[in-house]
């Protein structure tokens, strides 16, 4: 990763922009003050709100930060899919009491308006999800001053993304939690059944790239970090392990659900979003995920307001329980001292290895 990327946080740690409540500016300023990355998740937010978000940030803390903007989408999904798939939640509706939502709210996400808002008053680092920009607006976000990562899921996406010139990949495998971050919603293409697990998704990436990596998917522990880095990453991505962290602002059924029993495995499901994401496998995910059309974010616009009812119901099985592979894996501490004990998890795993830390880094 370019020195003036790596010289805005201490340890190779990122913590994971989650959209939906869980990334907000005490967590992301926890991080940031601990030593890593801390990051904005401007998705479904307005602009009004991630700048509100921003300003906040700022005002915990003077350190480096992230902001994350999902691109727009094409209107590529198929009405009549849509409205079969409406005719399905209408149980959902009467069980929940609460109309289902409108799937035409908007596919865009407000992106030119918050990325306008980012080159008036530039973060030091802005990534991508669910594409990538083009060479215009990341230059331009270069000459304001800021960092750019776009998010990838396989190595043509990869080179996609330094064609255009951004400074980094997030490069995600299959065992992350949530949205898998891919530039198209494709069932012929996705990683439904299969897609790249990490570790190799790195080593082909490396081949095909020069620009640097951070490394996500499923990872919990300063060991699989170290594994990560061993493998050519130059910091990692977390997501699921901040989600519990006090300054989290998930839901607690969400929080609780990471480590109880009664959630054993998880898997990828267009269920709620209509694009595939990670999550615990509950009643929603098995009598909805299988009929699921590729809809997003039509899917995330009309199954919004159940998944609002379920939480305030008490219900985690209508709840987008989005968490990686390694969710039993999570620790309950402030996210300040979770930076920190992974920090010493990794430099335990790297003199176990006899590793030297990379010019530059201080562990």
């Amino acid at each position: 990763m370019s020195s003036a990327l790596t010289d805005l946080f201490r340890y190779p740690i990122v913590q994971a922009p989650m959209a939906g409540g869980a990334s907000c500016p005490p967590l992301a300023a926890a991080v940031s003050e601990a030593g890593g990355l801390g990051f904005l998740a401007a998705g479904y937010k307005t602009p009004e709100a991630m700048y509100e978000e921003i300003k906040q940030l700022r005002g915990l803390t003077d350190r480096p930060f992230g902001v994350n903007l999902f691109m727009p989408q094409p209107p590529t999904a198929d009405p009549a899919a849509i409205e079969v798939y409406r005719e399905q939640l209408a149980g959902e509706a009467t069980w929940y009491q609460t109309p289902l939502g409108d799937p035409d709210a908007g596919v865009d996400d407000a992106y030119e308006a918050k990325l306008a808002i980012l080159l008036d008053d530039p973060a030091p680092v802005v990534s991508f999800t669910f594409g990538c920009p083009t060479r215009d607006v990341l230059d331009a976000l270069a000459k304001a001053g800021t960092r750019t990562v776009v998010t990838v899921t396989s190595p043509v996406e990869a080179q996609s993304a330094q064609w255009a010139g951004a400074d980094a990949l997030c490069v995600q495998g299959v065992e992350a939690g949530g949205h898998q971050g891919g530039f198209r919603n494709d069932p012929a293409e996705d990683g439904m059944g299969g897609g790249f697990g990490l570790l190799s998704l790195i080593a082909l990436v490396r081949e095909f790239v020069q620009i640097s990596v951070i490394a996500a998917g499923g990872l919990m522990r300063g060991s699989q970090i170290a594994a990560a880095l061993a493998a050519g990453a130059s910091a990692a991505q977390l997501g699921t392990a901040f989600l519990v962290t006090a300054e989290s602002r998930a839901n607690g059924l969400h929080k609780r659900a990471m480590t109880d029993p009664m959630f054993g495995r998880t898997e990828l499901t267009r269920a709620f979003s209509g694009r595939p994401a990670r999550g615990l496998v509950n009643r929603f995910i098995r009598e909805h995920g299988p009929y699921a059309p590729a809809a997003y974010p039509q899917l995330h616009h009309l199954t919004s307001g159940l998944r609002k009812a379920a939480a305030k119901k008490g219900d985690p099985q209508g709840m987008a329980l989005w968490a990686g592979q390694g969710h039993r894996l999570a620790r309950e501490l402030p996210a300040g001292k979770l930076v920190e004990t992974l920090a010493a998890e990794l430099d335990a795993a790297r003199a176990a290895l006899n590793v030297k830390p990379s010019d530059g880094e201080v562990l």
